[in-house]
């Protein structure tokens, strides 16, 4: 496994707390992630869970909340049980996201550890940048209170 890891930013015109429920707040990230549902109480040590249909495939990801400062930091541990991997450890990547705001201007920094290969790592780079770019639309929008 060559483990690589990645960082790609997302500059959001909208404070800190605007992105933070963004990333957080299930009826907002259904919305911008796939229709994905995603489970979780958001403290240290507890799970989370993704679920929902892609392809007519039904699916449930998971992982571990590692490490939160609400407001500006999570990281989590992920498996895909669409990833064709085992459920064990050495398959889990771990996910961060970054908040810093400055001038009501946040940049959220999507961080991702444990990827197999340079293409895994391109493709995850652009699913990021997808994904995030709608959630960005919907709080510059207005969208997110």
């Amino acid at each position: 496994m060559a483990n690589l890891s990645l960082k790609t930013p997302i500059t959001v015109n909208a404070p800190a707390n605007q992105v933070w429920k963004a990333l957080t707040d299930p009826a907002i990230v259904k919305k911008y992630f796939f229709g994905t549902d995603v489970k979780s109480d958001w403290k240290k040590g507890g799970p989370i869970i993704w679920s929902g249909e892609w392809d007519g495939h039904t699916y449930e990801d998971h992982g571990t909340i590692l490490e939160i400062t609400p407001g500006t930091y999570v990281k989590y541990s992920y498996w895909s049980s669409m990833g064709g991997t085992e459920d064990k450890p050495e398959n889990y990547q771990n996910v961060s996201y970054d908040l810093t705001e400055k001038d009501g201007v946040t940049t959220l920094v999507i961080g991702q550890e444990n990827i197999k290969d340079e293409a895994a790592k391109e493709h995850s780079e652009q699913n990021w940048q997808a994904i995030f770019g709608k959630m960005k639309e919907m709080v510059e929008g207005g969208l997110v209170k």
